[in-house]
């Protein structure tokens, strides 16, 4: 398959989901990260503010604020910002995603653990996402650890990848915790 079906693909098997279930998977998925040596040990962590199609952040944002330093992306043109989370300074912003408000941009190098979120996932760290390279342009400068989270069916046995799409280090789903690398 090519990219775009499996986008296609994707996007109509999680706009069947009920919200019970996207609730269970989100818990499942967090509780499987908040696990991880990677997670434990960063104090500074890039999140995504999620979208009603993906795993909901929302909770574990509010859990963990008070004890990790949440970042947040934000669209700068063709590239992502990263700003202090603050659950009050948040804005509708590019694509309709809760953006952070504010300069106070912080260098990718400062982040420990980024949280990525795709479409897609194969065994690899290969990730398909929504198809503006954000994060692989973010993710290519980076030298945290990545981890991407997502549904059980949002990995696949094998995704096209071109030279600049960056893999992730672990894949997390309700029932797996992959580590590529």
């Amino acid at each position: 398959m090519n990219k775009t079906d499996i986008r296609r693909k994707i996007n109509a098997m999680r706009r069947m989901l009920e919200e019970h279930e996207k609730i269970a998977a989100s818990e499942q998925v967090f509780n499987r990260l908040e696990q991880t040596a990677a997670f434990i040990m960063a104090d500074k962590v890039l999140m995504y503010h999620s979208l009603p199609d993906e795993l909901s952040t929302h909770n574990f944002l509010r859990k963990w604020g008070g004890k990790k330093r949440f970042f947040l992306p934000r669209v700068n043109g063709v590239n992502l910002d990263i700003l202090p989370y603050d659950e009050s300074r948040l804005e509708l912003g590019s694509f309709h995603i809760e953006e952070p408000t504010g300069n106070d941009t912080v260098d990718v190098d400062e982040i420990e653990l980024i949280v990525v979120p795709a479409v897609a996932y194969d065994r690899r760290g290969n990730r398909l996402g929504r198809g503006k390279g954000f994060y692989d342009r973010l993710l290519s400068s980076a030298r945290a650890t990545k981890i991407g989270v997502g549904y059980e069916f949002q990995l696949v046995d094998e995704l096209p990848a071109e030279s600049h799409d960056v893999p992730v280090d672990y894949v997390i789903t309700q029932s797996l915790t992959i580590k590529i690398r």
